[in-house]
C-alpha cells in the first residue's frame, strides 16, 4: 500500500500526460454498418434501417443507435480520409502499458456520450481526443489509477459539434 505522500508524488508525475492527444480521425457514418450494429444490439426500431421511417420520425436520415460511437472507428475510419497529423494511436496504449508494467488489471470504469445533435447516416465526422485527467485513489489497500479521456466529434461540413465522448479507464494494482 502506498502512503498518502507517495500517492501525491505519483499523482504529480502522472499529470504530465494530461493533454496528450490520443486520437485525431475522420469517420463516415454508413447505412450498412449502422443497420448491422442496430441488429447486434437488438435495437429493433425501424428508424435504424428505413430512411422513410426515420424521416417520418422527424430525422434528416437514418440515426445511429446511441452506443454506435464505440464501433464507428472500426466501420467508418478509412485510411485515405485520415488527417496527416493524426496520432499513431499508441499514446493511450503507452499510458496503459506503463501502468500494466507494474502488474494489476485494467477495467472499463465508464463511458459517457453527450450528443449535441443526432448522428445520422451520411455524416462525415472529424474527431480529436486527448487525456483530460489522470489521478490515483486508494481503496481497500489497493491503488487505482484513473485515466479519463475525451473525444470531440464535429460535422465536417459545418464544423458544429455532434458528439462528445468521455471514457474512464481504471488500472487497479
Amino acid at each position: 500500500m502506498l502512503g498518502s505522500d507517495t500517492v501525491e508524488t505519483e499523482n504529480d508525475a502522472l499529470k504530465r500526460v494530461i493533454g496528450t492527444p490520443i486520437v485525431k480521425a475522420t469517420v463516415v457514418i454508413e447505412r450498412g454498418p449502422v443497420a448491422n450494429f442496430a441488429t447486434a444490439v437488438c435495437a429493433d426500431n425501424p428508424i435504424y434501417g428505413n430512411e422513410t421511417t426515420a424521416k417520418k420520425a422527424g430525422l434528416d436520415a437514418i440515426p445511429v443507435p446511441p452506443t454506435f460511437t464505440l464501433a464507428m472507428d472500426t466501420w467508418g475510419k478509412f485510411v485515405e480520409l485520415q488527417p496527416p497529423d493524426a496520432p499513431d494511436g499508441g499514446a493511450l496504449g503507452e499510458i496503459i502499458g506503463d501502468l500494466m508494467a507494474k502488474g494489476g488489471v485494467i477495467l472499463h470504469g465508464g463511458q459517457e456520450f453527450e450528443y449535441h445533435r443526432p448522428m445520422v447516416v451520411g455524416d462525415v465526422l472529424d474527431g480529436e481526443g486527448k487525456v483530460v485527467d489522470i489521478y490515483l485513489k486508494e481503496s481497500r489497500g489497493r491503488t487505482m489509477t484513473f485515466v479519463v479521456t475525451e473525444t470531440n466529434w464535429v460535422d465536417q461540413k459545418t464544423g458544429k459539434p455532434v458528439l462528445t465522448s468521455r471514457t474512464n479507464i481504471i488500472h487497479v494494482l
